[in-house]
């Protein structure tokens, strides 16, 4: 994947830069724009102050963390408790208390279907609680 990538210093060509970032956004919203935009929109309803560059960081990187944990682990649940309890690893990129949210929204993007209908954001505010809970018991 791109993430921890620079392009500063690429030598790839125009090509491969573009099959890249086609590959990256394939991975990142495999069901297209449709769910990228909606997913943009249930993060504005949540978080209305808040940028969308920052937040689509923190989300992405979360969705490859948790990727590469549900892999190695075979476990959702164990792949969330790494991530919550390691937190302060992606402190760079993921700001303080966010990770419980990046996990939520990690977490809803995985049982998408077609539709690409999100929960809603009373729904979204339950998850996200639930997991700071979860980080709170672990403590």
């Amino acid at each position: 994947m791109i993430f921890g990538e620079s392009r500063f210093f690429s030598f790839k060509s125009k090509a491969e830069r573009e099959k890249e970032e086609k590959e990256y956004s394939t991975w990142a919203f495999p069901h297209g724009q449709m769910q990228r935009d909606n997913l943009e929109k249930l993060m504005r309803e949540l978080y209305p102050k808040e940028q969308m560059p920052f937040m689509m960081m923190g989300f992405l990187t979360c969705k490859e963390l948790y990727g590469k944990y549900l892999e190695d682990t075979k476990s959702s649940e164990l792949a969330v408790d790494i991530l919550i309890n390691e937190e302060k690893k992606y402190k760079n990129v993921i700001r303080k208390n966010e990770m419980a949210r990046c996990v939520a929204f990690v977490l809803a993007d995985a049982e998408l279907d077609e539709s690409c209908e999100y929960p809603s954001p009373e729904e979204m505010r339950k998850r996200i609680e639930d997991i700071e809970n979860l980080k709170r018991k672990r403590k």
